[in-house]
């Protein structure tokens, strides 16, 4: 009567710690490199072992070239902005390339 096993679920593998994620990942005979992966790269790795589909994250809407063309332009502007002694509309300016250019960190 008192033999029932409780089955012992396993956590989501995007709440599991990295050391865990590896624990799971050395015990799958296919994936190699367990030590030097990320978080991620263990996710990525396990899920493709076990046949889970990975959902295609977050697609960037632009390239590259298409922001470091935006940035092009928008440091012309404010040149010019400069030139005419528009200090204010020159910071935003500023501020909006600063941004474009951590988009292209992320799209890299």
């Amino acid at each position: 009567m008192g033999s029932q096993k409780k089955e012992t679920r396993e956590k989501p593998l995007e709440k599991m710690t990295a050391k865990e994620l590896r624990e799971v990942a050395i015990a799958l005979p296919d994936v190699t490199g367990v030590h030097g992966m990320n978080k991620a790269e263990l996710i990525n790795a396990i899920k493709l072992d076990r046949g889970i589909e990975t959902g295609a994250g977050k697609k960037t809407d632009s390239t590259v070239r298409e922001i470091k063309k935006k940035i092009k332009e928008l440091k012309a502007k404010m040149e010019t902005l400069l030139e005419s002694n528009d200090n204010k509309m020159a910071a935003i300016y500023k501020r909006r390339i600063i941004k474009l250019k951590k988009k292209t960190r992320k799209a890299a």
